[in-house]
């Protein structure tokens, strides 16, 4: 059902260095590129991520009660992932482990202060 997510940002240098990191582990590529945009995803493979400076030139700035979700193939990757972020100029929302029955997840904001978290279900 979701295509791709986009986040706003205000540095888009500092902020690609925090993606290329996460994509890198993901093994998901950078697809599109131009002034002022990336996007890290596949052709015909599950929802990518974009990130832009805004459109209408205003300040990006985060929404309260969103979250981009990054699946990962097993704890061992969450805690990679959520180590990437931190290494990467991201700050911690809650570190990896049981949230539930079923559901395992570390928590973590971009250099932006996006929220998104990295999980295995199961």
């Amino acid at each position: 059902m979701i295509g791709y997510v986009t986040l706003g940002t205000n540095d888009l240098a500092k902020a690609a260095v925090f993606y290329d990191a996460i994509a890198a582990e993901l093994d998901t590529p950078r697809m599109m590129e131009f002034d002022g945009f990336i996007a890290w995803g596949k052709p015909d493979g599950a929802a990518g991520i974009g990130l832009t400076k805004p459109f209408d030139g205003n300040a990006a700035s985060v929404g309260n009660g969103v979250m981009v979700a990054l699946a990962a193939k097993d704890k061992d990757q969450v805690q990679r992932l959520y180590d990437i972020a931190l290494a990467n100029g991201g700050t911690c929302e809650g570190p990896p482990g049981p949230r539930g029955e079923g559901f395992y997840a570390g928590y973590f904001r971009d250099p932006d202060g996006n929220k998104l978290n990295a999980f295995i279900m199961g």
